[in-house]
């Protein structure tokens, strides 16, 4: 509480006790004074005089007696009051600062009270100051976001530049002389061409220049498309696909770019499959729509497993040519979307991804 309100509540307690000390004292001194006046005049007059005092000053002790009570009412009742008043100030001080750190938590500017010095004064200070620092080490860190995504798309143009040239030189050596190292390079320069088009999406991601447009999506139809545009991939590695129809299952995402999602970890289920055979699952509740993705390979390497997501990692068992990006851009994509990906290993059965998108 500020200075001028810590004065009223010191003159409300000092008040309120001098009160009910004086009323107190006044009470044992009347008390004191009636008997001492019922000795002497028994001493004096008799026990006829003080009979007929008695009447007399026992009234006159019962007004002092509801007079007194009254005053020592009003110091009690003041005490309380003064507490009550000096615990709804302090209520309000933290109301105030519990405001501003809701304030804080959407975004705005903490607003300081103008209240003067109280006994929250140095709490808010310290507030102040963790949210101003709090808020410049985020305007810092976007900053170094926003410029090494930039570094990074810039780094994906100055790659594509001298990919395209020696592509062109390949492509007119081939049809002079068909070397199969010049195969060789030809896959090479395919592998640089998907590590710019992958730095060039991270790039994006990054900076946050994705914008993810969530409509209500059937699930069925989501992996039967997914399917569809590895179909040539597929057919090249043997590989098939089992999608079960099992009902509309209707959930809010984004088609073109969860699609991509799915599609990065069908490819890598058949890079892991050993009968050619990808299988998927889905079902819905309350609380979430469930997607199941696996194969029927040996499952995740032990070591690989708390790397899979993260990006350029390549497994034990990872194909050669890949970049290690596929699987970090799903989770990527998935998470923006209220979702979570989950990998394990199903005994006897694979590797399964486990992906879950939220209601709420």
């Amino acid at each position: 509480m500020s200075g001028r309100k810590n004065m009223v509540v010191i003159l409300g307690l000092t008040a309120s006790v001098s009160l009910i000390v004086s009323t107190v004292s006044a009470l044992f001194i009347s008390y004191r004074d009636r008997r001492i006046f019922f000795r002497l005049l028994n001493e004096d007059c008799g026990e006829m005089a003080e009979y007929a005092a008695f009447d007399f000053l026992d009234l006159y002790y019962r007004r002092n007696i509801m007079i007194l009570t009254v005053f020592f009412l009003v110091g009690m009742s003041l005490f309380f009051l003064t507490f009550w008043y000096r615990n709804e100030m302090e209520n309000r001080r933290i109301r105030a600062l519990s405001a501003n750190l809701e304030q804080v938590n959407t975004g705005k500017a903490i607003i300081l009270s103008a209240t003067g010095e109280d006994d929250f004064s140095k709490l808010e200070d310290e507030i102040y100051k963790t949210v101003t620092y709090l808020y410049q080490t985020k305007d810092a860190a976007l900053q170094t976001k926003n410029e090494f995504a930039e570094n990074l798309s810039n780094i994906a143009h100055q790659i594509k530049t001298p990919i395209t040239a020696i592509s062109l030189s390949v492509q007119m050596m081939k049809q002079e002389f068909g070397s199969v190292h010049l195969k060789q390079i030809e896959k090479q320069i395919l592998r640089l061409t998907h590590l710019e088009e992958a730095l060039l999406l991270l790039a994006r991601m990054d900076a946050e220049a994705i914008r993810l447009q969530r409509k209500q999506t059937d699930v069925f139809t989501l992996l039967v498309l997914a399917a569809d545009n590895l179909e040539e991939l597929f057919a090249e590695a043997k590989t098939s696909v089992h999608i079960p129809e099992l009902g509309e299952m209707m959930v809010e995402l984004d088609p073109d770019w969860t699609m991509e999602a799915v599609m990065n970890l069908m490819k890598n289920c058949m890079e892991h499959s050993h009968e050619g055979m990808i299988h998927c699952s889905y079902a819905q509740n309350p609380l979430y729509t469930e997607i199941l993705i696996w194969d029927d390979g040996e499952g995740f390497a032990k070591e690989d497993m708390p790397h899979l997501f993260e990006r350029f990692y390549r497994g034990q068992n990872a194909r050669e040519g890949g970049i290690g990006i596929g699987l970090a851009l799903a989770k990527e994509l998935i998470e923006r979307q209220n979702g979570t990906i989950r990998a394990r290993n199903q005994e006897g059965r694979g590797a399964l991804f486990e992906i879950r998108f939220y209601s709420h």
